[in-house]
């Protein structure tokens, strides 16, 4: 497939070609039915095997253990922010933990906010959200209902390692601009959200992985659609769900199976495009600042900025000339963002630092 445009944004991101050729089949008509995947009904026998089928391919990836449960919701990541409050914070027991890292641990923490008394464990304020504390070294309250945290933080580039051992504790982490990207021990977790335009589809569905353990706590007094129960009853088909989501997610999920090989060679592809792109900006750091410390840099999001601001607009420009899209950076902070996705390949990565060294000769 040729494309005019490479797409670096930071939502919705790239979705693997292959994938495109397939979804751009279905939607005019699925093969198994004769039917448009846009005009498909969420209790067909093609949707049902469809979910389980994605649901098989999800857990084997990423060896969810048996005593977790696994749902596609609505609502974005951004529902789960007071979704999680009202389902496991325990009446009577200590606040709830939060780290904010950043603008969308910041969001996080104003939402639940609203829903139940909170703490904020830390706060990177004071850094300009340049730099990530270490997990296991935080002032936990081991009374706190959960601990919650962002494990990539997408507009200024930071990402947390890997969590191994949270020593039990209810961990719930959003990995919404890292999940599939990498591989991680789910059963360091009490849960794992992500919706999935950045990594697993298209907008309008969002994967969480919940410990069954937690269940117990939500309270029978939460309308049905807020409570992660009734969807885990109805398998995921409490009311219609994104079917075409649903669909290209499965699709993706497919590719990074047969076509990738698995997450651990998906991580070694997504290492080497950070790579490249990070040896660029440090060469050329007389006229480039990069926004994260170099320790904490994620390998899904890259915030920089030209010394001389000025170059900023004309390097978007003249990249979406290039055929370089979705280079600007939040409006938050400003200057630029190369989202580096999945879908992203290494030559789209090769075009992209090609461009930038060229760029800065000539202007900077």
């Amino acid at each position: 497939m040729h494309r005019n445009q490479l797409n670096f944004s930071g939502g919705p991101g790239a979705l693997p070609d292959t994938v495109l050729e397939q979804v751009r089949q279905t939607v005019i008509e699925l093969p198994e039915t004769g039917l448009s995947v846009l005009g498909m009904s969420h209790r067909s026998p093609w949707f049902l095997r469809l979910l389980e089928e994605t649901e098989a391919d999800l857990r084997a990836l990423l060896r969810i253990p048996n005593d977790y449960s696994v749902v596609f919701l609505q609502g974005g990541s951004s529902l789960q922010f007071s979704m999680i409050p009202m389902n496991f914070a325990v009446p009577g027991a200590a606040a709830p933990d939060y780290v904010t890292s950043g603008y969308w641990s910041r969001k996080v923490v104003d939402e639940a906010s609203r829903v139940v008394a909170m703490r904020t464990v830390w706060d990177g304020r004071e850094s300009g959200y340049r730099t990530l504390p270490d997990l296991t070294g935080l002032d936990w309250d081991p009374r706190a209902s959960y601990r919650h945290y962002v494990s990539n933080e997408t507009v200024e580039g930071l990402q947390f390692p890997a969590v191994t051992d949270s020593g039990g504790s209810q961990l719930i982490a959003d990995m919404s601009s890292d999940f599939m990207s990498r591989t991680f021990d789910v059963g360091a977790y009490g849960m794992v959200y992500a919706h999935a335009q950045k990594n697993l589809g298209p907008a309008g569905v969002t994967v969480a992985i919940i410990r069954n353990a937690l269940l117990d706590r939500i309270p029978d007094t939460l309308p049905p659609m807020l409570d992660y129960r009734t969807h885990i009853r109805h398998r995921s088909n409490f009311n219609t769900p994104p079917v075409f989501a649903i669909d290209v997610m499965a699709r993706v999920l497919r590719w990074i199976r047969d076509d990738i090989g698995g997450l651990d060679a998906m991580a070694d592809i997504n290492a080497r495009k950070a790579a490249a792109l990070y040896a660029v900006l440090d060469e050329l750091r007389e006229v480039i600042v990069g926004h994260a410390q170099k320790a904490v840099r994620s390998t899904m999001n890259v915030a920089f900025r030209f010394k001389d601001s000025r170059l900023d607009t004309r390097f978007i420009e003249l990249a979406a000339e290039a055929g370089l899209s979705g280079l600007n950076g939040h409006r938050s902070i400003g200057g630029l963002r190369a989202s580096l996705y999945n879908a992203v390949s290494e030559q789209a990565v090769g075009r992209l630092t090609a461009f930038l060294k060229e760029f800065a000769l000539r202007h900077a």
